[in-house]
């Protein structure tokens, strides 16, 4: 069939052509992972036809058996990489491969800029980084100097296929063209410099390295590969159908026995699976049999993804059916505190037509859902225990996103809460490796409660002046500064029978840690200056709800306090911050009465000037806590005044 020709020549987005030229000049750890990326989005062509052929046998058409094929042509100076999968319609072209990673390009281009920025290679290379990004097919610039892909959707109404082309300087053409066949074949115009991947068996061992794995047969020419001439027959190979051999062993590896893996079959299949061009940091393998038969591979990766805070985002691990690939990112399988989680998860007893609505609401999903989270429970467990340097490199990627678990989980609350990871007074630094099992083991003696502090950053937690007392009696609190800090102690109560105690809330109990003398003498201290707290509650009318002797303080002259059922000032911060409401609260205002402002305040016998020397004290509080003041300008102001009144009377 005749065709009329329809071709276009269409540019790149800005950003597109500034990563194109970005992967165009790095220079790369691996040139050989090109093969890798084709091959493995070949792959997951072919398995998404198998998928959709399950509703709908004739897209098949007359070509059932699904593979890939590596084709050479050595005059040509070209490699091509065809499967039989589903295929792209021109407008998927456009929107696939005529942009990169639509919702990410932006991030990509900055991050592969600042890795090679770096001296000695210190951060992530390139191709780690195109991983990263979804971006594979990208990287057959690195030994191309020109791509063309031609594709048919398998579509029995598909009467054509689509050509695009580009040699990665800023445009690409897109023509409509005959193909008799469904699926994709991509060809690589290799450099001249790069023809070293014309050889065949230089391509099997590539494709034996990293892509053995697959489930899909990889098919090279048998005469490429030095096969023997079955026919016996000396004829022109121009005459003859070319034979293909399968080059890689097509078992799905999640299949196969731990013992007869290794470390090696297990590292690059995650490669396969995640895109990713790292090794994973862990992984676990198990096989269920009984009323509920599955297998999962489950890996833990060494960097989080660039869009793990992205709530639209999909995530999740692959499902497969009886080996049957059913669909990616099945979000049911793991909760979305453990999106970081790669992996395939294959089931023998669900229907080869599950769909993401019956997932939803299907008991075996729940019961591999919940084995899938204490497995990998028990893997960061057994990391954090007898690897604790490698579970610190987890925490400073996953950390926070951990710390989402005991508010969606609540029967495993206690074990998430083992593997938290926290700053804390006990060190001088930031670093978040104090655990509560370590807190719990230098508890003083008397000492009921795991005492924290949130706040929006490490510097203020650390300098907040309700850790004073603390500090004197040698009582270690926990600083807590990430935005999800506030949610996760609002659903982790307590741990090991132990109380969480914020030390910004309510009246200060310190138990049998208390000072009884102090105890007493703040007691007087109430009766005492009475005179001076109704006066300061007075003058800050509305702006708080009770003015109190304080016993959290030593240095400083006072502090904001909140209810104990309250929210805390920083979550209602973290609220705003994002555009949501939070409650309007009168805190309360502790004061230091051995504070030499205090006393100053409680002497002043001016109204005015004790109204504004009591607004500075509150303002102070506030700005010590992290918080931001209604009026700087009039608290620069009552500031500007107090000076001058003390250079005029010259004290």
């Amino acid at each position: 069939m005749t065709v009329e020709a329809h071709k276009e020549t269409l540019e790149f987005k800005a950003e597109v052509s500034q990563v194109l030229d970005l992967v165009i000049r790095s220079l790369y750890s691996n040139k050989e992972i090109f093969l890798r990326e084709l091959i493995s989005n070949a792959s997951d062509a072919a398995e998404k036809l198998r998928f959709e052929s399950l509703t709908d046998e004739q897209l098949l058409e007359d070509d059932p058996e699904l593979r890939v094929r590596v084709l050479l042509d050595q005059d040509a100076g070209t490699i091509t990489v065809s499967d039989n999968g589903i295929g792209l319609s021109r407008q998927e072209m456009i929107d696939t491969i005529g942009s990169i990673a639509s919702s990410g390009t932006r991030q990509f281009a900055e991050a592969l800029q600042a890795a090679h920025g770096e001296s000695d290679g210190q951060q992530a290379s390139g191709d780690a980084l195109i991983g990263q990004f979804g971006v594979g097919f990208y990287s057959a610039y690195i030994v191309a100097d020109k791509v063309s892909v031609l594709s048919r959707r398998a579509d029995l109404s598909a009467e054509h296929g689509v050509r695009w082309e580009s040699d990665g300087r800023g445009s690409y053409t897109l023509e409509t063209v005959e193909k008799a066949g469904r699926g994709t074949d991509v060809i690589l115009h290799l450099k001249d410099d790069e023809k070293e991947f014309l050889d065949a068996w230089r391509l099997r061992t590539v494709i034996g390295k990293f892509s053995d794995h697959i489930a899909i047969p990889v098919e090279m020419v048998k005469e490429d590969l030095g096969g023997d001439d079955d026919e016996g027959e000396d004829k022109d190979k121009a005459d003859k159908a070319p034979e293909f051999e399968q080059v890689n062993k097509g078992t799905a590896l999640w299949m196969r026995g731990k013992s007869d893996l290794s470390d090696d079959d297990y590292k690059a299949f995650y490669k396969h699976i995640s895109h990713d061009f790292e090794e994973p940091l862990a992984w676990v393998h198990n096989r269920v049999e009984g009323t509920n038969e599955y297998t999962a591979l489950l890996y833990l990766p060494k960097r989080a993804p660039w869009d793990m805070w992205d709530r639209d985002q999909k995530h999740g691990v692959k499902l497969y059916v009886k080996r049957v690939f059913i669909m990616d990112e099945a979000d049911k399988l793991l909760p979305h505190w453990l999106r970081f989680v790669k992996g395939v998860v294959d089931s023998d007893d669900l229907p080869l037509n599950v769909s993401r609505e019956i997932l939803q609401h299907n008991r075996k999903i729940d019961t591999i859902r919940g084995a899938n989270v204490k497995r990998v429970l028990g893997m960061l467990e057994s990391m954090a225990k007898d690897e604790p340097e490698k579970y610190q490199e987890f925490w400073g990627e996953f950390g926070r996103v951990l710390k989402e678990g005991p508010a969606e989980d609540f029967q495993n609350r206690e074990r998430i809460g083992g593997l938290m990871r926290f700053a804390s007074t006990h060190n001088e630094n930031d670093t978040q490796n104090v655990s509560l099992d370590d807190y719990i083991e230098r508890m003083q003696e008397g000492q009921k409660d795991i005492y924290y502090i949130t706040a929006d950053s490490p510097a203020a937690a650390r300098h907040s002046p309700h850790l004073e007392v603390f500090r004197k009696k040698g009582v270690e609190v926990l600083l807590l500064s990430d935005r999800v800090d506030e949610w996760l102690v609002n659903h982790l109560h307590e741990f090991k029978d132990k109380h969480l105690q914020s030390v910004t809330k309510g009246k200060l109990d310190l138990g049998e840690l208390a000072d009884k003398e102090d105890q007493e003498k703040a007691e007087q201290a109430e009766k005492e200056h009475e005179d001076l707290l109704k006066r300061l509650k007075i003058s800050l009318g509305e702006q708080v709800s009770d003015v109190r002797v304080s016993t959290r303080l030593v240095d400083s002259p006072a502090c904001i306090v909140v209810g104990e059922h309250d929210m805390s000032a920083n979550l209602a911060r973290v609220l705003k911050a994002v555009g949501q409401d939070a409650p309007d609260m009168k805190p309360t205002l502790e004061v230091n009465l051995d504070h030499p402002l205090v006393k100053r305040l409680e002497a002043e016998g001016d109204q005015g000037r004790f109204d504004d020397l009591g607004m500075i004290l509150f303002d102070q509080a506030q700005l010590a806590e992290g918080g931001q003041l209604d009026d700087p300008a009039a608290f620069v102001g009552r500031l500007n005044k107090l000076m001058m009144n003390m250079f005029m009377s010259g004290g």
